[in-house]
């Protein structure tokens, strides 16, 4: 079992930068790929990043790729996400997921737990 709890969202001007927290409970933390996902009011939940268990392989959807920055420190059991030039389009509830396995996913049905989620608004 895995408890996420996700951090660091709020409001943001077009072009800023925030860096979203996810802290995990459990001993076992480390042997979980990890995600971020997004969901806009109206539309489905969507992949933006995933990182192998060990933090050596990461994936980034198109939309995503060169402004957000995956990274986890299983010393902390806490995943990143660092989100530079963010637009309004980026607003939405940002969850981060855990999937048994080393490898890393960028479907829902691969991910196993579920935060909360924290809102990112993105003004222009």
């Amino acid at each position: 079992q895995v408890q996420l709890v996700e951090s660091g969202g709020g409001l943001v001007q077009a072009g800023g930068s925030l860096r979203l927290s996810c802290a995990a409970s459990g001993r076992t933390f480390s042997s979980y790929a990890m995600g971020w996902f997004r969901q806009a009011p109206g539309k489905e939940r969507e992949f933006l990043a995933a990182i192998s268990w060990s933090g050596g392989s990461t994936y980034y959807a198109d939309s995503v790729k060169g402004r957000f920055t995956i990274s986890r420190d299983n010393a902390k059991n806490t995943v990143y996400v660092q989100m530079n030039s963010l637009k309004p389009e980026d607003t939405a509830v940002y969850y981060c997921a855990a999937g048994q396995g080393s490898l890393y996913y960028t479907a829902r049905s691969q991910y196993n737990y579920w935060g909360q989620g924290t809102q990112v608004t993105v003004s222009s």
